[in-house]
């Protein structure tokens, strides 16, 4: 299959980058943006909202950085994978996706950013004519959402990326640039629950860099996944968390955070299933229960949603494993 031809621009910094950007949003004229090209190929081959013109950030040199408090959004996953500066959940994550080709070329931008996948959604445009089309690529047809339908007001599509989690339970901020400016956000801001608009990003804005706390290395914690093969496969529910505990001779200082993904729009930090869960004393067994319940998939990723919900349960034991003893 061929993409669409596009015009290819490749800006070699942020500044030049906006620039092409906010003249595209003045002149009211479609574009992409394009990081490893991983997810967006693809697409494009598949005739899925394709653009005229894409937006290269490959070439932008201050979106390489990587260090142990600033991940740019242009290293490369593998990078990412086998950095010395990157904390144990973040690389183990980053490890997990894909292949190491697929590692190779994928971002860490990319990855945050990646559109929401649905099996109605992600086929070749014969396939999808055929069956008509659905709410996400209506090709102007107003069409409903096959996974709930007779209404096309929500799209539902799943949201399959693995760093967000890690990220979320490291309480990481995200720093987006655009013809507006700069901002700073926590990452549990950045997204919203539709398939389609997916995040708070504004036309001709990026993502920069993500940043985390100078106390990282004081946080343990882990990352498990569900996916239907070890390699390639978007996973089909994720559970990392973190935890630590201040003072060893007080429980009261014990700190835990759990997030998911692939289970809904958006990835998800649950703040309050951990922090009932830290108030009730509960054991691991009764935090797993409680995330299982707290999770709500839809019918349109490889496995049925009530396995991965049965899934996330067995995920949240491995991945508190280490807490045993403290729970």
């Amino acid at each position: 299959m061929k993409s669409p031809p596009f015009k290819l621009f490749q800006p070699t910094s942020i500044d030049e980058a906006i620039e092409i950007s906010k003249k595209f949003v003045q002149e009211q004229e479609d574009f992409d943006w394009i990081a490893g090209g991983t997810d967006l190929l693809p697409n494009y081959k598949w005739h899925l909202n394709t653009k005229p013109n894409v937006i290269s950030l490959a070439s932008i040199e201050e979106l390489h950085r990587l260090d142990s408090e600033h991940i740019g959004a242009m290293v490369r996953l593998h990078d990412l994978a086998k950095s010395e500066f990157a904390h144990p959940i973040i690389r183990k994550a980053a490890s997990s996706i894909a292949s190491v080709l697929i590692r190779q070329s994928g971002t860490v931008g990319g990855n945050i950013a990646l559109d929401t996948r649905c099996f109605w959604f992600n086929q070749a445009e014969e396939w999808r004519r055929s069956i008509e089309w659905c709410h996400k690529c209506d090709c102007g047809t107003s069409a409903d959402c096959r996974v709930i339908p007779n209404q096309n007001e929500l799209c539902v599509a799943t949201y399959q990326a693995d760093l967000a989690p890690s990220l979320l339970v490291l309480n990481a901020k995200i720093h987006l640039c655009g013809p507006e400016g700069s901002r700073t956000l926590f990452l549990s801001e950045f997204f919203e629950l539709d398939g389609i608009k997916r995040n708070v990003l504004k036309q001709g804005e990026i993502i920069t860099h993500l940043t985390l706390d100078n106390d990282i290395s004081s946080w343990s914690g882990d990352y498990q996944k569900l996916s239907l093969r070890k390699s390639w496969d978007f996973p089909e529910a994720g559970v990392a968390v973190a935890w630590r505990l201040s003072d060893e001779s007080n429980n009261e200082n014990f700190e835990l955070r759990i997030a998911t993904t692939a289970l809904e729009s958006v990835p998800r930090l649950h703040q309050k299933l951990t922090s009932d869960a830290l108030k009730n004393n509960s054991t691991i067994d009764e935090i797993a229960s409680k995330l299982k319940k707290d999770v709500k998939p839809v019918n349109n990723t490889t496995f049925p949603p009530n396995y991965r919900k049965k899934m996330v349960e067995v995920l949240c034991k491995k991945a508190l494993g280490g807490l045993k003893g403290v729970l």
